[in-house]
């Protein structure tokens, strides 16, 4: 049996909703024609997602689709041209938007005080547990409601508003000389 009636075999039975065929004719040829798409658009990530979209209209066509010389490949590839074509022509659309867009006015010289906050805040936030700092941020700096942040972290209600506590007032002793005209915050360990 030669690689023709093999894969004319295998596409008889990718047709009839056999995936391990699908699978066997995808290995066939996806270096094929990801290289195409490589070559077509440049961009490693760019060329998986169309390699990716014309196998995904393979299969979605399958039925409508008929050998070329006893291949998939012609229709694959003309499919990746196709594909690479938009992908192309979608860039070259986003990116004549974001020329097109209005800028902001550039700002002076950033304040230094508050690029020391910010960054005393987020080095504070790392030495939290990950559910505590997005508790932190989703309700202190994002204005979620914490029962919708306790459900966001798999924590009841009442159990996130004791870490919640907790992490607010480790934040407020870390942070404590930022804010000088504050009182001072004892932290009191639990018993």
């Amino acid at each position: 049996m030669s690689v023709r009636d093999d894969e004319t075999e295998l596409w008889r039975r990718a047709r009839e909703n056999d995936g391990s065929a699908f699978a066997e004719l995808f290995d066939l040829h996806h270096a094929r024609v990801y290289g195409r798409a490589i070559a077509l658009v440049g961009d490693v990530h760019e060329a998986d997602d169309i390699a990716a979209a014309a196998f995904f209209e393979l299969w979605r066509k399958r039925r409508s689709i008929s050998l070329v010389a006893g291949s998939v490949r012609p229709w694959l590839l003309v499919t990746t041209v196709n594909l690479s074509r938009n992908a192309r022509r979608s860039t070259a659309r986003y990116r004549h938007l974001l020329r097109d867009l209005p800028h902001p006015e550039p700002r002076g010289e950033p304040d230094a005080e508050a690029a020391e906050t910010s960054n005393r805040l987020a080095e504070s936030l790392r030495r939290l547990t990950p559910i505590d700092a997005a508790l932190f941020v989703m309700t202190a700096l994002e204005g979620v409601p914490i029962a919708d942040a306790a459900q966001t972290v798999g924590l009841k209600a009442a159990t996130a508003r004791v870490r919640l506590h907790r992490a607010r007032t480790r934040l407020r002793a870390e942070l404590q000389d930022l804010r000088p005209d504050s009182e001072p915050v004892v932290e009191v360990s639990p018993s």
